[in-house]
């Protein structure tokens, strides 16, 4: 240990801090092993200790402590990313949230919480005053809001409220900079940008506002269809229909509940296509015509009236990246790609990906809204067998394809976004934390502000 971490170890001692390797270890992983690639360049990362403030005066004094000191500080909720997002690549302290997890205030119309305030608790909180919140991770059981806002960037939710880009799903950040006097800041309207989905390299968020709808009663349908491209155009139609108010859309190739869905195994036709939807009761009746109306489309599974006393899970843990997840536990060489297909010719690229990748790669969409249209967005599952491999199959979607991956095989935001850098994001960085000790590794624009992509080439480990 470094003259500065034993110096910055000894000041934090008052704090509630581990230094257990086994538990610092532990704290300092995400669900980074959904990707081979990375489970093999990150699986030696570790942090030094971890430290868990329970107040925001405390986050304060930790970071004016660690910016004195000099060492990094990689802030951590319950650790269900898939990108190393909370990963520590040059040590330091873990600012693991675990202790401010509290409900600050529910309004008529809005929700405040702590950053370590765990998903599901803010529906049931919600709940308890006929309210739900607009948008949730499928790993909502364990997730923690300030790593949804810093990490994630859609979830149930999207096909009635788009992702987290849409101004109207969160009405306040607030967060505190690493500084020798660290600041406290409130962050509305367009300056939200500059720290969601930012993985926490320019502040720690503390306390988040986010806007609340009355509570709905959501069934979850299962409908079976005879091909993919069938199932697609059935859910734009019922993602289109303003008669159908639903929380989640999503469909899979036959592939994917024929293997992975194995909890519902006894209520679905091997070879079939399948849509998965969360319906509002009242609308399931218009719902059921809709479907009744399209051609070779059968309700396989309503939790209404199946399922009493199975225990299923819910339907938006086969859905999102619960998808990868099913398919990873019983099959290991599964990994999985983000896309957007052009949705111009959505069925012709649905087609010509059959033919280049066969069964290599398997769709799965999940519908959300670009300015209040619905799109589909991809998250198909690959077969791996090798990063080589893995790279051949992005560059073959890209430049012949027309293809837009955001890649998850990778650990920065650029890389892992839209494969630019962000201006914004980056001038709030130099403001909020001019030693650059804030998640250090994870935003290529602080060392290499005019960095391009290049094919094949991950930028933290081959420079």
């Amino acid at each position: 240990m470094s003259a500065e971490l034993e110096a910055c170890r000894a000041a934090l001692a008052r704090f509630d801090i581990d230094d257990n390797p086994r538990t610092v270890q532990q704290k300092s992983r995400d669900f980074y092993w959904y990707s081979p690639v990375l489970k093999d360049l990150l699986q030696d990362v570790c942090g030094d200790l971890v430290v868990a403030p329970r107040s925001e005066a405390e986050v304060i004094e930790i970071l004016s402590i660690c910016h004195r000191c000099n060492v990094p500080v990689t802030v951590r909720g319950a650790g269900t990313g898939n990108y190393g997002q909370s990963m520590p690549l040059q040590g330091g302290v873990v600012l693991h949230m675990k202790h401010m997890n509290g409900v600050v205030r529910i309004g008529n119309d809005h929700l405040v919480a702590q950053a370590g305030a765990v998903m599901a608790d803010l529906e049931q909180a919600a709940r308890e005053k006929g309210l739900e919140i607009r948008l949730f991770p499928s790993t909502t059981a364990t997730a923690t809001l300030g790593g949804f806002i810093a990490g994630g960037s859609s979830g149930v939710g999207a096909i009635r409220w788009g992702g987290l880009r849409n101004p109207a799903n969160i009405r306040r950040l607030r967060l505190v900079t690493m500084e020798a006097e660290p600041r406290v800041l409130d962050l509305v309207g367009d300056d939200i940008a500059k720290a969601a989905h930012a993985y926490g390299v320019n502040g720690v968020i503390t306390e988040i506002e986010i806007p609340v709808d009355p509570a709905g009663d959501w069934v979850d349908v299962l409908i079976g269809a005879p091909n993919f491209a069938a199932a697609t155009r059935l859910a734009f139609r019922l993602g289109e229909d303003d008669a159908i108010t639903l929380r989640m859309l999503s469909t899979f190739e036959s592939a994917i509940p024929d293997r992975y869905f194995t909890r519902h195994a006894a209520f679905l036709k091997s070879g079939e296509a399948l849509i998965a939807v969360m319906v509002a009761r009242q609308d399931l009746d218009t719902l059921v015509t809709a479907v009744d109306d399209t051609a070779g489309a059968v309700i396989r599974f309503r939790a209404d009236r199946d399922g009493a006393g199975m225990r299923l899970p819910p339907a938006y843990e086969l859905a999102w990246n619960h998808t990868t997840l099913r398919a990873i536990k019983i099959d290991p060489s599964i990994t999985y790609l983000q896309m957007m297909l052009p949705q111009d010719d959505l069925y012709g690229a649905i087609d010509r990906i059959a033919e280049t990748f066969g069964d290599e790669l398997i769709l799965h969409f999940e519908f959300t809204r670009f300015s209040g249209k619905v799109a589909a967005v991809a998250m198909p599952l690959l077969r791996y067998e090798s990063t080589e491999r893995l790279e051949e199959v992005v560059k073959i979607l890209e430049t012949r394809l027309g293809v837009t991956v955001f890649n998850p095989h990778r650990v920065t935001l650029e890389e892992g976004g839209m494969k630019r850098t962000d201006p914004a994001q980056l001038e709030f960085k130099r403001h909020t934390d001019p030693k650059g000790l804030l998640n250090p590794g994870k935003m290529i624009a602080w060392t290499h502000p005019d960095w391009v992509p290049a094919p094949g080439r991950i930028f933290l480990f081959n420079r």
